[in-house]
């Protein structure tokens, strides 16, 4: 395959770049941040990219989103050090099709991008098993009424980007409001949801299709 690596540590994407030569994978470039990544990808039209999360550059899940949009051909897997699940599934919703830890063995690495030449999402089997958790999760009970019709017109709108993957400061570009509004409507809408973090709010607008984009 034709890889492009996006990760701002010049010796991690050395060392990533010189295991992909010699598995017969073909680096066709390497780049330091999000915005390099969408024009180098765009430019160079790998069949991978190899994308960090956290990049300067507007970082890989903006990225990601950007390329899904413009280049959806090229298939994109996060290999990123962070475990949190609110990177997990906005990575998944901004198009990703794989999500893999940078503490993995080689042999797992290499396996992912078989699967990935495969046409398969290279998801290990336990970042898969929380995805599953996750999405299982029964809703807390709630009060009576649809928790739609419990939600402010302006905390639907923030509930629209959380589930698009949008960070926090990202919904408040897109909304024009302060960073800090935009965390007082995602305080309220976990309360009224009854849900711990972001990534439960995301599980249960798409189960129970409380926005369009769920």
């Amino acid at each position: 395959m034709r890889i492009l690596l996006a990760d701002d540590h010049t010796l991690f994407r050395d060392g990533v770049a010189s295991l992909l030569g010699v598995w017969g994978h073909e680096v066709v470039g390497q780049v330091a941040d999000g915005d390099a990544a969408v024009a180098a990808a765009v430019r160079l039209r790998p069949d991978l990219v190899l994308m960090d999360v956290a990049m300067p550059g507007g970082g890989g899940l903006a990225a990601t989103r950007r390329l899904a949009a413009e280049a959806p051909e090229i298939a994109i897997v996060m290999l990123t050090a962070s475990e949190g699940v609110d990177d997990l599934f906005a990575a998944i919703k901004a198009g990703a099709r794989g999500y893999l830890l940078k503490n993995l063995e080689s042999g797992e690495l290499r396996a992912m991008l078989g699967a990935v030449e495969r046409g398969e999402a290279a998801i290990p089997p336990a970042i898969a098993a929380r995805i599953l958790a996750e999405l299982a999760r029964p809703p807390a009970a709630a009060s009576p009424g649809p928790d739609r019709d419990r939600l402010t017109e302006r905390e639907l709108d923030v509930l629209r980007l959380v589930v698009r993957g949008l960070r926090n400061k990202e919904i408040a570009s897109d909304l024009g409001i302060s960073e800090n509004t935009t965390k007082f409507h995602l305080r309220n809408i976990l309360d009224k949801l009854h849900a711990q973090n972001r990534a439960e709010v995301v599980a249960r607008a798409m189960r129970e299709g409380l926005v369009e984009d769920a």
